[in-house]
């Protein structure tokens, strides 16, 4: 075991002296291949506008179409209604920047580099040699833009042809706060672009808020006293929130989801007054709209976990000409398929660089087909001091989570070690953080193995269970076919 731990330690110590170099080149060679085109073939003269809008730590949680009857997201349920609402769509890591790159690229962040946050000493960014979306769409003749938060590195990666708003991350005087200003913005281009166009909407909103060390006060995610430009906010009480079950019914713990929802409302404007802007522009009928969140909620036993709140997200798309409207689907779904879809529609022929994703314009078009029933994720770092590396799969009933680097408490990210809703439990010395023991949320071991079926929750590790053993070495093999095909750096790291 001490060998082991060493092995992890002298890995860790490679990995934050020069993250890059230590990792070696040999899966960078795939990008570099001088063979592969630039870009995918042209095939598909019906093109459709597309619009894909992501907001910030905005979990299921909180939506009216998910089932809450208290938050108030009127514009995103009628979204729901005129398309599909995914029940199973998930995120491969709970993390703002690498989940951007996955969402942009259809590769997993362990290939395009981008482990963790690109802002401040952070400093993470995508590797120069890989091709993204915006780079696939323009040269297919879509004309592309992006509004709002952007959150990744470099830009030259990400070659939109115009930056309506450039957001700077957890800028709380960024107009990717005030989302109706934001979508407001993209009225210029939306009336005059002739071309099919690619919008990339990013909202700040429901993000916690600048300071985050309010303790014992509520992090007010954004919220102020001074209304934004054409949001009325929406407040909420304390009392009537939901508080999820995986969280401490604490008076801490409502406040934030009070000011959380607001967020949520404020956000839900925005994503309201950008559908108007596309109807006034007369272009509603001929765009494919998606909304996705980047990760989970932004509380402990969410974001940066690889637990179901966390990675279990939002996703409504509206297909042109109101195909399929109020349509469910069961299929899984993950962001590194959303690439791959968008292409699909888009008329343009998936890369001969193989994407790690693949397109689910089928289900979109004509319902739930077989070999949709599994999903993988791939989490290595948050901020730069935070390094957890975690692969999972997970299908309708098991899911399996490697934590490669179990020797080490599990980090929270800074602003949720700040939060009101840890704070409570912390200072009064709680042995639960919700249902979870507290040991065993800071403390994880080697592999975790959950019954989604009878363990919703996630607290009863069945790894160790002689029982679980078989269903325990398919999901390990699993993984590592998973890590080995997709060149994960990370594959021999725990050995």
């Amino acid at each position: 075991m001490e060998k082991q731990h060493n092995s992890r330690r002298d890995f860790l110590i490679k990995v934050l002296a020069g993250t890059t170099s230590a990792l070696g080149t040999g899966f960078r060679s795939r990008f570099d291949d001088k063979s592969d085109p630039e870009t995918p073939s042209f095939m598909s003269p019906d093109r459709p506008n597309i619009v894909l809008i992501v907001s910030d730590d905005h979990g299921r949680d909180a939506l009216g179409c998910y089932g809450n009857p208290v938050v108030k997201t009127p514009a995103l349920d009628r979204l729901a209604s005129e398309g599909v609402r995914f029940e199973n769509a998930f995120c491969t890591t709970a993390s703002c920047s690498p989940s951007r790159s996955v969402i942009l690229t259809g590769l997993h962040n362990h290939a395009t580099g981008q482990y963790g946050l690109q802002h401040d000493f952070h400093h993470f960014s995508t590797l120069d040699s890989v091709k993204s979306l915006p780079f696939y769409l323009s040269n297919a003749g879509y004309r592309t833009a992006r509004a709002g938060k952007f959150h990744l590195a470099p830009a030259s990666v990400y070659p939109f042809d115009e930056v309506i708003y450039d957001g700077a991350a957890n800028d709380m005087e960024s107009v990717a706060r005030s989302p109706v200003e934001l979508a407001e913005m993209c009225s210029k281009f939306l009336r005059n672009v002739k071309a099919p166009f690619f919008i990339y909407f990013c909202l700040d909103d429901p993000h916690r808020g600048l300071p985050y060390d309010t303790w014992p006060r509520p992090n007010r995610f954004g919220n102020r006293d001074k209304p934004y430009a054409g949001v009325n906010e929406v407040r909420y009480d304390p009392a009537k929130v939901i508080v999820p079950p995986f969280l401490p019914d604490t008076a801490g713990t409502r406040d934030e989801i009070a000011e959380y929802y607001q967020a949520v409302s404020r956000a839900d404007q925005g994503v309201g007054r950008l559908l108007d802007e596309i109807r006034a522009a007369g272009k509603y009928d001929n765009t494919l709209i998606i909304y996705i969140s980047d990760n989970g909620l932004a509380f402990p036993g969410a974001k940066t976990t690889l637990y179901e709140p966390g990675i279990q997200l939002p996703c409504i798309i509206r297909l042109p000409r109101g195909e399929r409207k109020g349509t469910v689907s069961n299929s899984m779904i993950s962001w590194s398929d959303l690439t791959p879809t968008i292409l699909d529609f888009a008329g343009v022929a998936q890369p001969k660089v193989p994407l790690h994703g693949r397109s689910f314009k089928k289900i979109l078009l004509s319902g739930d087909e077989p070999g949709w029933d599994e999903v993988y994720a791939s989490h290595t770092f948050h901020g730069v001091t935070q390094f957890y590396p975690m692969r999972m799969v997970r299908g309708r009933k098991y899911k399996l989570i490697h934590n490669l680097a179990s020797g080490l408490s599990f980090p929270l990210a800074r602003d949720l070690v700040a939060a009101s809703t840890w704070q409570s439990v912390v200072r009064a010395k709680e042995k639960h953080f919700g249902k979870r023991p507290m040991e065993q949320f800071l403390r994880r071991p080697e592999f975790e193995l959950y019954d989604l079926e009878r363990d919703p929750l996630e607290v009863n590790n069945l790894a160790s269970d002689a029982t679980y053993r078989e269903i325990l070495n398919e999901h390990r093999r699993k993984l590592s076919e998973f890590q080995k095909s997709t060149n994960d750096p990370w594959t021999d790291a725990s050995l």
